[in-house]
């Protein structure tokens, strides 16, 4: 079941974020580091996500985007060139 809401939640989020997909592989872990850093976010606010597998997408996903964000940030200040 992890395996398919990383997949999921990374899909979106690589929809979302203009950046495209980054490849099966790289879809899932990128959703399924996202929600351990969505799940890390929602505990230490103080904001419980809830039950369901809807539930758990949605923190992945959000999760997966500041991933994303926070790459693109640090690929920006090495110096590497965007295609």
């Amino acid at each position: 079941m992890w395996v398919v809401v990383g997949l999921v939640a990374g899909w979106l989020a690589g929809i979302v974020m203009k950046g495209g997909g980054y490849g099966l592989i790289g879809d899932i872990v990128l959703g399924l580091v996202g929600s351990i850093v969505g799940s890390w976010i929602f505990r230490a606010m103080g904001v419980s996500r809830g039950a369901g597998l809807l539930a758990l997408i949605v923190v992945a996903f959000i999760g997966a985007v500041l991933v994303i964000v926070a790459g693109r940030a640090l690929g920006r200040g090495r110096g590497y060139a965007r295609a």
